[in-house]
This record gives structure tokens, sequence and C-alpha cells, in this order.
């Protein structure tokens, strides 16, 4: 990958040469190709999709279909008809909740899921729980950051079986184990059992790092009870890595067009068509309509069902572009560049600031993606960004939705920093700089 080649692609690097964009984990940034399309769409055929019988609207439809089409291959999902456009990974996991989990949980039943995960696939599972009466199991996590699913783990949250939260009385139960080197996933009967209905795993955790292994999880999970929903939040992971949603497993699967190059405002819900047809809609409105009478309503089939009302059409068009420009580059390649940006970085933050720096999750860049979220010393992870900016260092501070993440880990916030294609080594040398200028004031 030529780096200098690729940064010309990207106009904020012809108008802020100096940047150093270290949060691609919150929102990538925007190729110029994207942009074009985008802008094509306003320029040449802004019209609304599937409504209009002229050339213009059918220009959009075409272009609108072509995106769901692009987005079938790159997840190698077995129909363009399993997937539907929402307005980020957030809304495609709350819809799975809505319009599934209200279906098929009832009190008793089970739902699992993680201590790392972002707030969009821990706290629609959690509301449900709370609303119907059923037991959110959390897998914790190790010290070191990988998910316990061997039972070894000594730390706080080793316990198994349900417990009672006192301050809500709400039953959760939390299971634990070892670390993810040599896995077995021989106790995984203790956390997913023949009442567990939903398993909603991160991909890729948003301030670990942690590359999960969500194909031997949903394997295992499935021999234990084969009728499990496996739910898979791969925003940290579409935009980065190869994804076959047919090897994984898994049933639902869910990122953001934001956070791989492509516009704000556009996610993608994968499912299993069998699945999608048989649950109730999110939203009621235009288009997602096949008949209406005074007494009944009949609705279209997947993917429109779930997509009532004009849509972000320029932005899913757009989408399109990101995608082909991701793959015109490979993603293997692309994984490969992050890999070695952040092994590289990890080991400068450990040889600059040894003692003093603790680094959130895996030391090691073949376990985890381009994220690197750490604390400083006692200094606030606010402060520590503000000085950064100072130099046109971009990082984010803060707990990044994972509040119980940081709650286990014993830290208030931490400061992360992330890789993507248009990173390069000097960027790593400038966050080091920038880092001893915080050092220095900070005192």
């Amino acid at each position: 990958m030529d780096i200098k080649l690729i940064k010309k692609d990207f106009p904020i690097f012809n108008n802020d040469p100096d940047l150093v964009y270290l949060d691609s984990t919150a929102t990538s940034l925007k190729p110029r190709p994207v942009i074009e399309k985008e802008r094509e769409y306003y320029e040449k055929y802004s019209a609304n999709v599937f409504r209009g019988i002229y050339k213009i609207s059918e220009k959009a439809t075409e272009e609108y279909e072509e995106t769901r089409k692009i987005v079938q291959v790159f997840i190698s999902a077995g129909s363009s008809n399993e997937i539907v456009f929402t307005r980020n990974t957030t809304e495609s996991l709350n819809l799975v909740a809505y319009s599934l989990g209200r279906k098929i949980i009832s009190q008793g039943d089970e739902l699992v899921t993680t201590i790392m995960e972002h707030h969009s696939n821990f706290v629609p599972w959690q509301q449900l729980t709370l609303e119907n009466g059923a037991i959110l199991k959390v897998m914790d996590v190790s010290d070191e950051g990988y998910l316990d699913l061997e039972n070894r783990h000594s730390g706080r949250r080793n316990a198994t079986g349900a417990v009672v939260d006192r301050d809500s009385g709400h039953r959760i139960a939390r299971a634990s184990g070892g670390n993810q080197s040599g896995m077995t996933l021989n106790n995984l009967d203790k956390i997913i059992t023949k009442k567990t209905k939903i398993l909603a795993l991160t991909y890729v955790s948003n301030v670990l790092g942690t590359i999960n292994p969500i194909k031997a999880i949903i394997k295992a999970a499935k021999k234990i009870n084969p009728e499990v929903i496996a739910v898979i939040d791969a925003a940290q992971a579409a935009p980065h890595m190869k994804i076959d949603v047919q090897d994984l497993g898994c049933d639902f699967l869910a990122f953001s067009s934001h956070k791989m190059l492509g516009p704000t405002g556009v996610g993608v819900l994968w499912g299993r068509y069998e699945l999608l047809a048989d649950m109730f809609p999110f939203n009621f409105g235009g288009e997602m309509i096949e008949e209406v009478y005074l007494d009944r309503t009949v609705f279209k089939y997947p993917p429109h069902k779930f997509e009532a009302g004009t849509p972000h059409i320029a932005g899913v068009i757009a989408l399109k572009t990101a995608v082909e420009y991701l793959q015109n580059i490979g993603m293997e390649k692309i994984r490969q560049h992050e890999a070695q940006i952040t092994q590289h970085a990890l080991n400068e933050l450990n040889r600059h600031f040894s003692g003093q720096i603790n680094i959130l999750g895996p030391n090691l860049a073949a376990q985890k993606g381009g994220i690197i979220a750490f604390t400083f010393g006692k200094y606030h992870s606010h402060d520590i960004a503000q000085i950064l900016d100072e130099v046109n260092i971009c990082v984010r501070a803060g707990n990044h939705c994972t509040m119980p993440l940081h709650d286990r880990l014993g830290v208030n916030s931490s400061v992360r920093a992330s890789f993507y294609l248009y990173n390069t080594i000097e960027d790593v040398a400038k966050l080091i700089t920038g880092l001893k200028k915080a050092q220095t004031i900070l005192g």
C-alpha cells in the first residue's frame, strides 16, 4: 500500500496537511470518490427511490439497489434481500432487539452478551430483560482483555449462575473464564444453556481492540443450543477485515457506513432471510406497505419491510463507492497495514512511557484491531486529548460508550488512538511527541 498516494484521495489532508487523525474508530475520513458519488446523486438524479415512473427516479432506484448487491458480496451474504439499510449500527441492533427480541423473549429466557459491548449491543438487551423478566447473562473479560470463556479467571466477576442486582432486583448472571490463548470453549455450557435465546457479541471491541473468536463461539453455542440467535456487532470489524457471514455462522450482523469511508447516516443490518421474514416491522409508514385496508395492513417482504419512509438515498448510493474503494485496495492489505502500525505504536508507547502508561486490552496487534486505548499516569483523558489537539492530533477521550467495561477495568475513562488505511509511522511518532508534551504540561 502506498499510503502517500492513498492520502491524496482524502481532501481533508489537502486542506490540513499536518492533520494526524487517530479517531477512525469513531468515524473514518472520506475519500474523494465517495464525496463525488454523493454529490452526483444530488446533481444528476436527485429523486425519490421506488416511487417515480420517470427516468431520474428509476436511475436513483437502480443506484440504491446496486449498493445492496455490492454489500451482499462484501460480506458474502446469500441474497441482496437479506441486506437492510438503517441509519447506523445502533439502529440495526435496536431493530433486532425490537422486532425479534420482543417476539421470542419471555420471562425466564436468557440473553447472553459481554462486558466489552458498546452500549448499542448491551442496553437494548438489558432493557428487554427488564421489561419482560428474562435473565441477562454477561460474559466477563480477563485482565488482559480477552473474553472469559474457560472459567479460569479469578478476578472480581468470577461467579457463575444468577445473582440479584440489589438496586433494581433485576436478575443478572455473570460468567467468567480464562484468556483467549489455547481456548477450547469447554465450559461455555456454564454460560450458554437451552434457555439462551439471544447471543449478542461484538466482533472487535471498540476499546480493547480485542478480535473475538466469533466463529468458534457461535459454533460451540449452537452445539449447546441449536436455536440460539447470534447477533454480531461488526462496526469495528467490517471496515478493517474480510467478513463472511456464512462462514461465521451468525444470524444477524450490523455495521455502519461512516466507519468504513462512507457517509454518515447509513447503517447495514444483515439477517438470515427466514428470520427477517418472520419479524414484524420496526417502523410503519411509506414504502414498507404492500396493501392497506381499514381493518388490516399487508407489509412488503424483506428488506423493504424494514425501510419505512424516505431513506438517506445519497448516503446509501455513496456507500457503494466506499465498499468498492476498500475492495480495490484489498481488505487483507488494509488489515496487514493496520496491524503493522498498531504494533509499532504499542512498542513505542511501552518503550517511551514504561510504568506510566496502561494499555487496555492485548499488547499484540495480531490479536486486536487498530485500536489502542490507554490511561496515562494520573492525567485525565480529556486533558491529554485537549493538549494533543493543540498539536493537531485527534484522539478520543472518555468511556467510548462502554461504561460497564471501564467499570470492570477500574478506570473512569481512557484515551483512545485508532488507526486506518491512511495512517503512517510518522503519525505514531507525532503521537509520542504529543504525549511527551502533555506529560510536561501536566507535570
